[in-house]
Parts: structure tokens; sequence; C-alpha cells
């Protein structure tokens, strides 16, 4: 069953007197627990396609269903209600809080969904030791390497236990190393729980370990290809 279906999708932006099309006539279904991926270059509209579908756009035309529900139907209210309840983001950027310890970092979004604090520190620990970080619960950002924040960034995304996450350029500011631990930790969550994993990339590091790369070329899929997926999980 699909969990994302994309139908006849047309994203326009106005430009001056007239519009640019950021993305034509896009259809793609994907299931849960997919592990895939948008590639292509800067300006192919794979930024754009990862935020409708994460509804923090809508489609100009064309429908966008995710999780059941159709983005552009979407109130703002319910439209933050699916990203709190059923949608985790990670970005390239981490965007973690400084004046708030890791715990508190990753804490934050489920104090929208009115639980208790011992179910909110339980959920917090665990998606911590999911990501290996149980012991720097009590660090501030600033004492963590480029590696650990973004790990605490998946953590994040984690905690309330999401069906769909989506990762924009997750890699762009870590070296090869750190990349290769944050993508394992990644595919080691999708195996272990079914969350299904949607990136926009261009890096060929992350390309490696996807298991299907929709590519796509001014704002239009040219390949939609299943890959084959041989990474050893380390983590």
């Amino acid at each position: 069953m699909a969990i994302i279906e994309i139908t006849d999708l047309v994203k326009k932006f106005p430009v001056g007197n007239g519009f640019f099309t950021a993305l034509n006539q896009i259809n793609l279904k994907f299931g849960k627990g997919e592990f895939a991926g948008f590639v292509g270059p800067s300006g192919s509209g794979k930024t754009t396609l990862l935020n409708i579908v994460g509804s923090l756009d809508t489609p100009t035309e064309g429908s966008v269903v995710v999780l059941g529900k159709s983005i552009a139907e979407l109130s703002h209210k319910d439209a933050a209600q699916l990203r709190n309840r059923h949608i985790g983001f990670i970005f390239q950027t981490y965007n973690l809080l400084p004046v708030y310890t890791v715990f508190e970092n990753v804490e934050f979004s489920l104090l929208l969904q009115h639980m208790s604090a011992p179910e909110r520190k339980k959920a917090v620990m665990e998606a911590l030791e999911w990501v290996g970080l149980t012991d720097k619960s009590k660090s501030k950002p600033n004492m963590l390497s480029g590696g650990e924040s973004q790990r605490v960034a998946i953590a994040r995304s984690m905690v309330k236990k999401p069906e769909l996450v989506l990762a924009d350029e997750p890699t762009a500011n870590l070296d090869s190393k750190n990349s290769h631990h944050i993508l394992q930790t990644m595919k080691k969550l999708n195996n272990e729980l079914g969350v299904t994993f949607l990136f926009s990339t261009h890096d060929e590091k992350v390309m490696k370990y996807l298991d299907r790369i929709v590519s796509l070329e001014d704002g239009r899929v040219v390949s939609d290809k299943k890959m084959n997926y041989k990474h050893e999980l380390s983590v």
C-alpha cells in the first residue's frame, strides 16, 4: 500500500510578470519502509518536491496524498498536526536550540503531544540510544561534533516514532566518515522500525545507500530506479 501518492503534480512560483515551473507533471508512489531519494543538481526541483510531501508547501496543480491526507486540502492546523505527529524532518543544518541540552532538544517535539514527563523521558532516552548518544543527554550543542549534532537531529526526528522521515541534504555539512555513520544509523532505523525515509540529495555517498533513486532534471522525473543496497550495518 502506498503511503505517498503523487499525481500530475505541478508547482509554479511567480517570477516577475510570469511563473517559474519548478515541478512539471510528477507521478510517483512510495510504499511503507522504502529508503528512497530525489536526486538531481541544484534547481532540479528535489527540495521543492520534498517540501510538498512534508506539507511545508502545496501543489499548484495535481495532487499529493501523504498517509491518506491530501496536502492541498489540509488547513494550516491539520498540516501542522500531520508534521508534528507523523513526519520527521532532518536538514543539512542541524537546527538545534543552543540554550537547551541534547535531551531537551530531542524532547521538544513531544511537548506538543501532551505526553507525561515519564513517557517523554522514556521516549527521549530510547531515541538517543538508537543513535548512540545516551551519554551526551546533558550536553549542550556547542559541546558536540558535527556528526554528533546530526545524530541528535535524527533522534529528534525519530522520537515521536513517525511513519515518514524526510531528509534534505542531511550529510552536506559532514565529512566522509561521519556521513557514512549517519547513513548507517538511518538505514538501521529503517530496517528495524520500518520507517520510510525519503531524501533530497546530490551527494554520491547518500546515493550508495538508497534502495530507490528518483532522478530529477528541470522539474521532471527522468528516471526511477531500484538499487541494490550492499553496505554492512556497523552501527
